[in-house]
């Protein structure tokens, strides 16, 4: 066997060592513990603070617009969908105000017109052509979108 060879077998030797004795160190204990994933995750990710409260909590003290919304085409949609999460203005409604989303940009990350999405499931517009110098909420309450 030519020694350049003989180099690159010993160097790939090496090599491979090198990785298999760091893939040894590097990987966490829990690793596998439920397929492919890192058992220990779960409980990581259990102990960040609730950011999203749901609708549910949202109608304790909304419960006119939940009434208004629920006749929409808008009812399946969550209310943190477009105003965020919620936990902050549980804890303090006065003082932490959610997003009131008002300008087209937001409005057209679903109501753009797209060929991908199905024209029965959500209306679509041509946001450059439809009133472009109005914001969408001038119009339209999507509380009460029917009107």
């Amino acid at each position: 066997m030519p020694i350049q060879l003989k180099r690159l077998l010993i160097l790939g030797v090496v090599l491979v060592s090198i990785f298999l004795i760091l893939k040894y160190l590097m990987t966490p204990e829990s690793f596998g513990q439920y397929g492919h994933y890192r058992g220990k995750a779960l409980d990581e990710v259990a102990a960040y603070p609730t950011k999203y409260v749901g609708s549910e909590t949202c109608y304790d003290c909304h419960d006119s617009i939940v009434l208004a919304k629920s006749e929409g085409p808008h009812s399946g949609i969550g209310c943190e969908s477009c105003h965020g999460p919620g936990f902050k203005h549980i804890e303090d409604p006065e003082t932490e105000k959610l997003d009131k989303p008002n300008t087209r940009a937001f409005c057209a990350h679903c109501h753009a017109f797209n060929k991908a999405r199905s024209e029965k499931a959500i209306t679509q517009q041509n946001i450059l052509e439809h009133n472009p110098e109005d914001n969408c909420t001038e119009c339209h309450n999507p509380h009460q979108p029917q009107q």
